[in-house]
């Protein structure tokens, strides 16, 4: 009965309980409003930089993947085509070209 958001903030809770070596969050900002994707962002960074673990994080919202990310691999179905900081992947070409279009 708890309202979205903070039913995603206990599943993330439940998971850090068990003293994970790695965290895999998988869409955790899925079907979420920009005040909720605030506070998981929050949550997820507050999980790396005050307790340390390590985080993979599969998601589509790249405003949050480049907010909160410190290094991206980018995968056009299915194959790796960048790895780098968020710096490097806005200015790949093969990124720009898989997702953007090219401009011409």
């Amino acid at each position: 009965m708890l309202p979205y958001g903070l039913r995603k903030r206990v599943e993330l809770a439940r998971a850090l309980a068990a003293e994970p070596k790695l965290l895999l969050l998988d869409e955790p900002m899925a079907g979420m409003n920009l005040e909720e994707k605030e506070d998981i962002a929050r949550f997820v960074l507050d999980a790396n930089e005050e307790l340390g673990y390590t985080i993979a994080l599969i998601e589509h919202d790249m405003g949050v993947v480049m907010d909160i990310c410190d290094r991206i691999m980018v995968l056009d179905f299915g194959k790796k085509i960048a790895e780098g900081t968020p710096d490097e992947i806005k200015a790949n070409s093969k990124v720009i070209k898989a997702y953007l279009g090219e401009s011409g």
